[in-house]
């Protein structure tokens, strides 16, 4: 995000339009921030212990096939390292930002701009219902999450110094030894996935909300916030910004932007009457080279360029949290008048797990009601209901295996009344079906077989069809 420099007409319209400033957007920065705060050192406390755990079997097994080499390879005791590195993220506090990380965050950078400038200029507030201590609160809550943000990434740096390590020591062998192979993956993949994760919590602080935008362009109309972010941001502390930028006297040793396209049109000339044409075609052809590069990349998690390419294909859903990997649904299904049963509608609720990119399980039930018998004469009544389980794993593209347990509960037709329970197992496919309306994108449809029906007294009909959507 580019910092508008706009100032605004007089100081007197300035200060009315910032009487409108989102009173609950302290609050909200607030408790964004301690919760990004606690769950990445969270987070980062459960990849320590495990990237020591596998250090651990590693030492082990090297230790009974080769002392020579676990002993310069764990000589300075790194689980011990890890268990430090735990306790100083844990009991670290606000600290001076220097590093942003592997890449520039835009909104986090104008969101600090802005609170510290607020902190400093309370009277711009005065109007409004927002305290002095909530904008201090949030500014505190902010700098300890970015301060965490920063020790993870120099955590980051050592995990990757310590892989090479060990990736250097074993780099002797021809074969490695039995056991050392499967311990060594699984601490590279603990090492992507830890790496995968400090990138979503940095997109997270970096993601703003309506609420923000909103602020940020208040206080862009405030002459005195464009000079202090001038001065203040992170961006204007790795590139020197002259007091007097944007006028003509600060533009001098820059070229225009007709100086620099007459440069390559001159260029280009030189090439022949075929060079712009030939010039064009390649940068297109780059472009979608690069952008196709970039898509793989971000599929494999390493959108931020700082990333190992993995050896294995990643799952996703590690790096998220177990609310992050619920997915819910619902379907219908009808079906045609039987013995004493009316033609019905069952109507259905489930909610998922992902246990990765491929597959999910879940757990859900339905409501069932009559419509009367012949359809011709509707009658709505109760007729029951199921419970459910299900699982789905991924064939090809947007086909997927199905199959799943229900427990129906349907009304009984002897004199007393009452329901009967029948078992179904299904198993089938189904499909998403892509569709241009964005309401009806993730429409499911499924076809099952229920290899228990012939087992029911009395028997239901074996196959059955469903509609469903995926929110």
């Amino acid at each position: 995000m580019s910092i508008c420099l706009a100032r605004a007409q007089d100081s007197t319209s300035t200060i009315d339009r910032i009487t409108h400033f989102p009173n609950k957007l302290f609050g909200k920065i607030n408790k964004k921030a301690n919760r990004l705060d606690a769950d990445l050192t969270k987070q980062t406390e459960k990849y320590l212990e495990k990237l020591a755990r596998q250090e651990g079997r590693l030492k082990k097994q090297l230790q009974q096939q080769d002392s020579a080499t676990a002993a310069g390879l764990f000589a300075g005791n790194p689980q011990q390292h890890y268990l430090d590195l735990i306790q100083k993220l844990k009991t670290q506090g606000p600290a001076d930002i220097h590093s942003m990380g592997p890449e520039y965050l835009p909104y986090a950078d104008s969101l600090q701009g802005a609170l510290s400038f607020l902190n400093k200029n309370e009277q711009y507030l005065n109007g409004t219902k927002v305290l002095p201590a909530e904008i201090s609160n949030s500014l505190t809550s902010l700098q300890q999450l970015q301060s965490r943000l920063q020790s993870t990434e120099e955590i980051k740096q050592y995990i990757q110094q310590r892989k090479e390590q060990i990736k250097q020591y074993l780099s002797g062998y021809q074969q490695l030894p039995a056991g050392v192979g499967g311990i060594l993956n699984n601490y590279n993949k603990q090492v992507f996935y830890y790496q995968s994760q400090i990138r979503q919590y940095r997109e997270l602080l970096n993601d703003p909300d309506k609420m923000l935008r909103e602020a940020l362009v208040l206080l862009n109309k405030v002459p005195a916030f464009a000079d202090f972010m001038r001065q203040n941001s992170f961006l204007a502390g790795l590139f020197t910004v002259s007091g007097n930028y944007g006028s003509p006297d600060g533009m001098i040793g820059l070229q225009s932007r007709d100086q620099v396209l007459a440069m390559i049109q001159s260029q280009i000339g030189q090439g022949g009457p075929n060079a712009a044409s030939t010039i064009q075609s390649s940068l297109q052809t780059a472009q979608q080279d690069i952008t196709n590069v970039q898509n793989k990349l971000t599929k494999l998690g390493a959108g931020s360029g700082d990333m190992d390419m993995p050896h294995f294909k990643p799952n996703t859903q590690k790096t998220k949290s177990f609310w992050q990997r619920l997915e819910y649904s619902t379907n219908l299904q009808t079906q045609h008048a039987a013995y004493n049963w009316p033609s019905r509608t069952d109507f259905g609720l489930a909610i998922g797990y992902k246990l990765s990119d491929k597959a999910s399980i879940g757990i859900g039930g339905s409501y069932s009601i009559g419509w009367g018998t012949p359809m011709q004469h509707i009658t709505m009544s109760r007729q029951g209901g199921s419970l459910r389980s299900y699982l789905d794993v991924r064939a090809k593209k947007s086909f997927y295996v199905s199959g799943g347990y229900e427990r129906n509960f349907l009304p009984s037709a002897l004199p007393g009344g009452g329901w009967i329970s029948q078992p179904s197992g299904l198993i089938g496919i189904s499909k998403i079906v892509s569709m241009s309306s964005k309401v009806f994108k993730k429409t499911k449809i499924q076809f099952f077989w229920d290899f228990l029906s012939y087992q029911q007294i009395p028997k239901t009909a074996p196959f059955k069809f469903r509609v469903g959507y995926n929110f």
